[in-house]
Parts: structure tokens; C-alpha cells; sequence
């Protein structure tokens, strides 16, 4: 992004992820933070990449971060969200720490409720791989 001279930067909870996100990238810059409490201006982003950033949210808490990126996308500005999918809300043991799959109708209506005009879904399912998925939202430019 940043060679089509738009500023781009990144967040994440992991200290090695940080680390390998600078290295990878030295031109951006990359924070420790948390995507429950984004540390931008209301509106100021025009786009927001989670790219399974969600997925060791439990149920109960996943609205948190999607209420965070909907508070700093302006208007027009578009959400990518990729997820593990499934049939149903559950959790899976995940690397170091549980994660869970979600219906993508689940996530829809919460973004929708959230203030976002889903674009597209995609759900990719391939043999001896798990099933993913990814939304692309719009914030509104009218919550009315």
C-alpha cells in the first residue's frame, strides 16, 4: 500500500509479531496494541486489514473489536475481516491458545448491527485444510 503512497501501519498483541512485522517491512510502522482499544481518532482510518485477528476472541467479547473498527473507520471506509468458518459458534484447540470458527451470517449481522454494509463474503473449504473466511464491510455514511 505504502508504494501507491497511502500510509499504512499495524497493531498487534505479540511482541514477536511486532518484531517480524519491522523487519519484514521497515517502512511501516508497526505497534504493541490492542485491537479492543484503538489507539486512533474516530473516524481517521479509511480502511482496517484484520486478518484473523479476531479469532481468540471469545463469543462474548468479539463485539468489542468490531465496535473498535467500525468508531475509526470515516464513512466509505472498508473493513477486510478473515475468520475461521464454520456452521456453528465453536472453539478449536489454535497454536498457542483456543480460537473459534464462526458462521459467516453470525459475523455479517454483527457488523451490519455495527454500522456496515456488507460488500462480499468469501468461504474457501479445501481437503485437509480448515474452512476460512472473509467479509468485506463498508462503514456507512449514515447509521440513520
Amino acid at each position: 500500500m505504502t508504494q501507491l503512497g497511502l500510509d499504512a501501519r499495524g497493531i498487534d498483541l505479540v511482541p514477536s509479531f511486532i518484531d517480524h512485522a519491522r523487519s519484514s517491512y521497515p517502512g511501516i510502522p508497526f505497534d504493541l496494541q490492542s485491537i479492543d482499544a484503538i489507539d486512533e481518532a474516530d473516524g481517521s482510518l479509511g480502511g482496517v486489514l484484520s486478518w484473523f485477528s479476531t479469532i481468540h476472541h471469545e463469543p462474548d467479547a468479539i463485539a468489542i473489536p468490531i465496535a473498535e473498527f467500525a468508531r475509526v473507520l470515516r464513512p466509505g471506509g472498508q473493513l477486510v475481516l478473515g475468520f475461521f468458518s464454520g456452521h456453528s459458534i465453536e472453539p478449536f484447540d489454535h497454536a498457542v491458545a483456543r480460537a473459534y470458527r464462526w458462521p459467516t451470517q453470525e459475523l455479517q449481522r454483527m457488523l451490519t448491527a455495527e454500522g456496515f454494509d456488507v460488500l462480499e463474503t468469501h468461504v474457501r473449504e479445501a481437503r485437509d485444510q480448515r474452512t476460512v473466511g472473509a467479509i468485506i464491510g463498508e462503514r456507512r455514511t449514515s447509521t440513520a
